[in-house]
């Protein structure tokens, strides 16, 4: 018999614009949790130097080592959800994986939720006014570009959530994944 972990992280992993913030935001709600979006870690770089400029990439790495120190020493019943645009690269595999880490020294159940939606809903929510004063990818070419080279990342986990969007509200979406996680894990 093993005992659940108090705790959760989740990982929500999505093209930009497919809606993984306000997902994540409906999410921590119903779970409790708190929520550290992909921009909260990266946007203190991005105020601050070009993506150009090798400061930017030490702030950014600084500011996320720093955060992931800071959650390992949370209380252990504390959730917590991140979110990312991550793709199946060495590079965005390490990132997920931090996440993983985080997890495990925290000794808390770690779910991973790749959400998708349908290209012309992606195209179409990538667009919405108010994303490019958060600092967030609005340029179509650059979303097409990345769905056609990249697949999601979908890394090891606890529980792996697999959903589409296209259809759902935010809060819809939530509800779904919230169900997902509730449901008992499978005997390992």
């Amino acid at each position: 018999m093993s005992v659940e972990p108090s705790g959760l992280v989740v990982h929500i992993n999505g093209w930009p614009g497919t809606g993984k913030l306000t997902i994540a935001r409906h999410l921590a709600e119903r779970l409790g949790a708190r929520l550290a979006d992909n921009h909260t870690l990266i946007n203190p770089a991005e105020a601050l130097f070009a993506r150009s400029d090798p400061l930017y990439r030490s702030l950014r790495s600084a500011v996320r080592q720093s955060v992931f120190e800071h959650l390992e020493r949370a209380a252990a019943e504390r959730s917590f959800i991140f979110t990312d645009a991550l793709s199946d690269d060495a590079t965005d595999t390490r990132a997920f994986e931090d996440c993983a880490a985080l997890a495990q020294k925290r000794g808390a159940r770690f779910v991973a939720v790749v959400i998708d939606c349908d290209v012309e809903e992606n195209l179409k929510r990538l667009t919405r006014a108010g994303r490019s004063k958060l600092h967030k990818l609005t340029d179509p070419e650059v979303l097409l570009g990345l769905r056609r080279a990249h697949r999601l990342l979908r890394g090891r986990s606890d529980r792996l959530i697999e959903i589409d969007v296209s259809t759902l509200g935010a809060d819809e979406a939530a509800a779904a994944i919230a169900a997902r996680i509730a449901e008992p894990s499978a005997i390992r």
